[in-house]
């Protein structure tokens, strides 16, 4: 909650411990559940948390306080900071990866070159935070360690989520998209299922043996009807 005091439990303590707030009153404040304000306030929660005065760190004043505490109903607001930090922007470069999960990402390297070959470099290193050098060396067979590289998903071993997966993949596809030849067979237009077959004219060899045949068929036949050939 961006309302929401900086150390929201060492308020509610100190606001607890140093005010008559309601419980609801400091739920609201700290964004905190009504029962875990009264938890604090019994000492089965918080408990080793020391209170953080909202009213030194200028995140509350005492005319706010005690506004609060004359009216149930009114609700606590966070006072406008006197200095404006600008927002950090986040930084480019490649992802950081723990510790524990460097050793995996050779593996996931290895999965994105065979199974997502229209992905570029940066945006491998961009996943899971490698180096150009290392996916050339997985790329060529020459790393240290492949004999063993095995391809394993990056979402699975937790380098990436999948919407960076799949934002990373329909970018690479928008700026390199498929050939025809790999997009598969596609449809014939009505115009050309639907068109009448023409029938093949037949070739003047085969019209020819076509006529040998029937005069000697008339032969043969006037032959059995006893007539005498010239």
């Amino acid at each position: 909650m961006a309302n929401a005091p900086l150390m929201p439990k060492a308020t509610a303590v100190w606001l607890v411990e140093n005010t008559s707030l309601s419980f609801e009153q400091i739920a609201q404040l700290c964004n905190l559940h009504v029962l875990e304000v009264k938890a604090i306030a019994d000492g089965d929660a918080a408990q080793g948390i020391k209170g953080l005065d909202p009213i030194l760190t200028g995140q509350l004043t005492r005319e706010e306080i005690s506004a609060a505490e004359a009216d149930p109903n009114h609700q606590l607001h966070i006072a406008d900071p006197k200095v404006r930090l600008p927002e950090a922007k986040p930084k480019k470069g490649p992802r950081y990866t723990p510790v524990s999960r460097r050793q995996d990402r050779p593996n996931a390297i290895l999965w994105l070159v065979r199974n997502h070959p229209e992905l570029k470099d940066s945006q491998i290193m961009r996943l899971v935070g490698t180096t150009k050098s290392t996916i050339d060396a997985i790329r060529e067979r020459t790393h240290w360690n492949s004999a063993s590289l095995s391809p394993l998903d990056p979402v699975t071993l937790g380098l990436c989520s999948q919407i960076d997966l799949d934002l990373e993949v329909m970018k690479a596809a928008k700026e390199k998209p498929a050939p025809v030849e790999s997009q598969g067979a596609t449809l014939l237009p009505a115009s050309v299922t639907t068109a009448p077959k023409e029938e093949p004219e037949p070739e003047p060899a085969a019209v020819k043996k076509a006529e040998d045949l029937n005069v000697e068929a008339v032969f043969a036949k006037l032959k059995q009807l006893g007539g005498k050939g010239e």
